[in-house]
């Protein structure tokens, strides 16, 4: 469709640019132009956890401001952040500031533009009832069932700022029966994930301590971009991250029902009941929508909270000091009250 732009002696009459505005703001005149197709690989397979992404999709709010996004779903054999340095997709999903730190520690031009999750879903569970009631009281435990990731990272931190010890861990081989018989035992755990996976086969609901709420203050789930899309193609990265910004809005207080259908299609083994189970959580524990959220918007970053998390990881002795934190991320495209409105 074109629009008349122009009347007698080529000049742009009154009536001519209110009709351009009118079909500017309808989205008649956005609809001839094709969309920009956009990848987004997520870190894993498609679960709740990513819901304001599938949300977006499903209700074409990404479409709305000219992009077709695709979703292309992680897992055991996939490595999307790989893609996003070869330059074969677009966008990325980190996990947290850790890995935009080590890109800088090697020189890669990789940035974070928003960051869906506010706190570290990451969960330490005990056994009710057996005297771990507190933070403190976790040091009491017999042994620390941790993966390699977590006993590498957040645990020395652990270490450095609590005194926990290092000789009781013992590592997490993604079954939760270990746990389950041990009532003396702390395992990690995704807030969204194991706690479920223990009520499930365990019969009771573990007592959760959210590392997050104790200090470890990154961001978590965050959207990559190269430096040279951001550079290139402000108006695509600008898009994509309010799109999902007021997807995860849609997802969290609005009709969710889409979406779901879309995450169950990537994953046919995501239940309803474990994406019930993970959205209650993500809102009980404020993981994507809590501080400085609330007046700046879901995705929000300030450099004081990177800097706080840095200077921790630099004093337990997991990043390196001296790099250019600076350079792993960008504030250019957050804390703009995207999607305030939508809360419901």
């Amino acid at each position: 469709m074109k629009v008349a732009a122009k009347a007698k002696g080529g000049v742009m009459t009154a009536i001519s640019r209110s009709l351009l505005t009118v079909l500017l703001l309808s989205g008649t005149a956005g609809q001839a132009l094709a969309l920009e197709k956009v990848s987004f690989g997520t870190n894993w397979l498609a679960q709740p956890e990513h819901g304001g992404f599938y949300q977006s999709v499903a209700d074409g709010t990404y479409e709305a401001c000219g992009l077709e996004v695709t979703i292309l779903p992680g897992g055991p054999q996939v490595n999307n952040r790989a893609l996003l340095l070869a330059g074969k997709i677009d966008f990325n999903m980190g996990g947290n500031m850790l890995e935009a730190f080590s890109a800088a520690a090697e020189d890669i031009p990789v940035k974070v533009v928003a960051a869906s999750f506010q706190k570290e879903p990451q969960v330490l569970m005990t056994h009710p009832d057996q005297g771990f009631d507190s933070w403190e009281s976790l040091k009491d435990a017999d042994t620390y069932i941790l993966g390699d990731q977590g006993f590498q990272s957040y645990f020395q931190w652990m270490i450095t700022e609590f005194g926990f010890d290092a000789s009781k861990r013992v590592p997490y081989t993604f079954n939760p029966a270990p746990f389950i018989a041990d009532k003396k035992s702390v395992q990690q755990g995704y807030i969204t994930s194991e706690p479920y996976a223990v009520e499930q086969e365990g019969g009771f609901s573990p007592t959760l301590f959210l590392i997050a709420d104790y200090g470890f203050d990154t961001y978590s789930t965050t959207i990559e971009a190269m430096a040279a899309t951001i550079e290139e193609k402000p108006e695509v990265v600008k898009c994509f991250v309010e799109g999902t910004i007021k997807g995860w809005y849609n997802y969290l207080y609005g009709d969710n029902s889409a979406a779901n259908a879309l995450i169950q299609k990537d994953n046919p083994d995501m239940s309803d009941d474990q994406i019930a189970f993970s959205i209650d959580k993500m809102k009980e524990y404020g993981i994507v929508d809590s501080g400085d959220t609330e007046t700046m918007g879901i995705g929000a970053m300030t450099d004081e909270r990177m800097q706080s998390f840095y200077d921790k990881m630099v004093k337990a002795g997991v990043v390196e000091n001296g790099l250019d934190i600076k350079s792993t991320y960008t504030l250019e495209f957050v804390n703009q009250k995207v999607g305030l409105d939508l809360k419901k």
